[in-house]
C-alpha cells in the first residue's frame, strides 16, 4: 500500500480507477479491507480511495486521543497529497461516518456529495461515553481479543452470521491485528465528538443515507430522521443488512451509490 505523510504520521490508503473521487472511510475498529466490496466494483467509474484512519491498518498510530476533527484533518492532507483539488463524494461508515459529518462541517468547500452509511448524529449519552473511555483502558491492558468479541454481534446482521462466516471471521482478525493505542486514541475521540443535529441543516450538498435493515447500532428510524433534516439526503434502507451494510450487501449498497451518483 502506499503513505502519504499527513501530520506526523503516514497515513496508508489504497486506491483504485479513474474519474470522480470517492473517499472511502472504515468505520471503528476496522481499516480499509471492509471495502472490498466497492473498491473494485466502483473503480469502472470513479477515482476509489480508501485509507486506514490513524491508529489503524497499517496507518500510524496516535497515542492518547484522536479525535473525529483530526481524522477529517488527515483526510484533507491525503487529499493535497494526493492532488486532489476538485470536491470529493466522501463516503464514512459508522466512525468514519463521524469523520464525515466533522469533514462537511470544517471543509464544505471540498465536499461535493456525502454518502453515510451506519451512522449517527447525535453525540454520545454520558453512559456511552464514559464505556468508550472505559474500553480505552481496557484495551491498553488486555488486548482487542475483548473488543473483538463484544463488537462482531452488533455489527452483523444474524443472516451473515449464519451465512457468511468468513466475512465475519476476516472481520476478527482485522480487529485482533489492530494496534490497541490506536483503539484506545479513536475511542476517546468518539466520546469527545459533538452532537451535529443542530447543524444539519448546513449539510446542503446532495446525500445519501444507508441503513442496515437490522443494524442495532444506528437504527433505520434514527438515520431516516436526521436524513429528513438534510434539505438534500435521501434515505435508503438496506434489507437483510446489519451495521456493516457494504461488507454484507454490496452488490445492493454499490447500485444504491450509482444511482445517487448517477
Amino acid at each position: 500500500m502506499p503513505t502519504a505523510k499527513v501530520h506526523e504520521i503516514d497515513l496508508h490508503y489504497v486506491e483504485r480507477g479513474r474519474g470522480t473521487p470517492l473517499l472511502l472511510v472504515h468505520g471503528f475498529p476496522l481499516d480499509y479491507t471492509m471495502w472490498q466490496g466497492q473498491l473494485d466494483a466502483l473503480a469502472d467509474q470513479y477515482r476509489v480511495i480508501a485509507p486506514d484512519l490513524r491508529g489503524f491498518g497499517q496507518s500510524g498510530v496516535t497515542a492518547g486521543l484522536a479525535t473525529m476533527q483530526l481524522m477529517a484533518d488527515d483526510l484533507v492532507q491525503l487529499l493535497d497529497r494526493l492532488a486532489i483539488k476538485e470536491p470529493v463524494v466522501l463516503c464514512g461508515l459508522s466512525m468514519g461516518g463521524y469523520v464525515a459529518w466533522q469533514f462537511g462541517l470544517r471543509y464544505r468547500e471540498r465536499l461535493a456529495k456525502l454518502i453515510l452509511c451506519d451512522t449517527r448524529a447525535v453525540g454520545d449519552t454520558p453512559e456511552t461515553a464514559a464505556n468508550r473511555i472505559g474500553l480505552a483502558e481496557r484495551v491498553l491492558k488486555e488486548g482487542p481479543s475483548f473488543v473483538a468479541e463484544t463488537m462482531l454481534p452488533k455489527l452483523f446482521a444474524p443472516a451473515t452470521i449464519d451465512s457468511k462466516a468468513r466475512c465475519v471471521e476476516a472481520t476478527r482478525q482485522v480487529i485482533l491485528r489492530t494496534n490497541p493505542k490506536g483503539i484506545a486514541a479513536a475511542s476517546r475521540g468518539m466520546a469527545q465528538r459533538p452532537d451535529v443535529t443542530p447543524w444539519l441543516s448546513r449539510f446542503d450538498m446532495p446525500a445519501l443515507v444507508l441503513c442496515g435493515q437490522h443494524d442495532a447500532i444506528s437504527t433505520p428510524s434514527e438515520m431516516r430522521g436526521f436524513a429528513e433534516q438534510m434539505p438534500q439526503a435521501r434515505f435508503v434502507e438496506i434489507a437483510a443488512a446489519g451495521h456493516m451494510a457494504p461488507l454484507e450487501k454490496p452488490t445492493e449498497v454499490n447500485a444504491a451509490i450509482r444511482e445517487f451518483l448517477g
